[in-house]
């Protein structure tokens, strides 16, 4: 599995900006949009405008991570966006 990190560019409240995630978050993070009807770009739109003082980059792997457990428990609830 490929794990080096990915640079990606994107478009948040109209400002353009880069997010460096490894390509499996990336992968998840796609997932995750998906279930939710969203594209990434929306999705990681959300995430930033809850993320606080957190790095956009650390924000996206917690909230990865949360979905991730999320769908292995089987339950219905989304995490927070």
């Amino acid at each position: 599995m490929g794990g080096g990190i990915v640079k990606r560019s994107v478009a948040i409240a109209g400002h353009r900006t880069s997010v460096s995630l490894e390509e499996p978050f990336w992968g998840a993070l796609r997932e995750a949009a998906d279930r939710r009807g969203l594209s990434v770009q929306a999705l990681i739109g959300r995430i930033d405008a809850e993320r606080g003082d957190q790095n956009l980059s650390s924000a996206i792997r917690v909230y990865v991570l949360e979905a991730v457990r999320e769908a292995s428990s089987g339950s219905d609830e989304r995490p927070q966006d």
